[in-house]
């Protein structure tokens, strides 16, 4: 047998061992694996951007055995099995790559795109943005809707265009601000997407871009704490120039 389908079945015979005979795993349902299932997508996201190899291979071997747990469950509700889950994945690659399995010519990587989500609505969605789950955070969510819309041809031409909009969004919100109005709220929403909208343009990740500068700003901060303290201070008692201080002394390190 090929390693790799021995070592699924080794996961699969595992599963079915602990699922009969751990007090734990024959407790679990699909409701309480869910927030755990959450959890380690998270956990996966973090190994990614530190870049760390080893615990990359952890986290998705943990959400290896998740998939195969949902299946088990559902196998002994008489729902599907494992099998079914990976046929219909498969199905649904085929059916969604018809410039691979098909006689569909595909220039680049939007036109792939651009026929995922025609096919998607041929089978029977009403909406291009169904498929973008209501639980996703907001960045996210918004970066998919972005990339859904665009699919189907609607989105700016160039990201000179988007910028224009930040900049035009920006000075709404400005001026809402100014005017103490009700809309604040609303026009920083718009920012935030116009942001996202020229992330996309320019090729990055808006959330994992916020979350490295989230690790940078934790590393200085707990920087200017721990060499603060070495002085002799206390940061809460600390002005504003004298933290700024320890501040660039860590930017010059993170």
């Amino acid at each position: 047998m090929d390693a790799k389908l021995k070592a699924f079945k080794r996961l699969l015979d595992i599963m079915d061992e602990l699922r009969e005979k751990c007090p734990w795993d024959k407790k679990q349902t699909m409701e309480s694996l869910r927030y755990l299932t959450i959890e380690e997508t998270y956990e996966l996201g973090d190994a990614i951007l530190e870049n760390n190899m080893n615990e990359i291979k952890g986290e998705l071997g943990d959400l290896m055995l998740h998939m195969v747990f949902y299946s088990k469950i559902a196998s002994e509700n008489n729902a599907f099995d494992i099998t079914d889950v990976l046929n219909t994945v498969c199905e649904k690659l085929i059916e969604r790559h018809p410039h691979i399995y098909g006689d569909v010519e595909v220039a680049d990587e939007e036109e792939v795109k651009a026929n995922w989500e025609k096919i998607k609505l041929k089978s029977g969605k009403k909406s291009v943005l169904e498929g973008v789950p209501n639980s996703l955070p907001s960045m996210v969510k918004a970066t998919r809707i972005q990339e859904k819309a665009r699919g189907i041809g609607f989105d700016w031409d160039h990201k000179g265009q988007v910028l224009d909009k930040v900049i035009e969004e920006v000075e709404e919100l400005h001026a809402e601000v100014e005017a103490k109005s009700n809309k604040i709220e609303g026009e920083f929403g718009d920012v935030l997407f116009s942001m996202i909208n020229y992330a996309r343009f320019i090729g990055i990740d808006p959330e994992a871009a916020l979350e490295k500068t989230n690790k940078k700003f934790i590393k200085r901060f707990q920087f200017l704490e721990s060499e603060s303290l070495k002085d002799g201070k206390k940061i809460g008692e600390m002005s504003l120039k004298e933290m700024d201080q320890y501040w660039d002394r860590a930017k010059l390190i993170y």
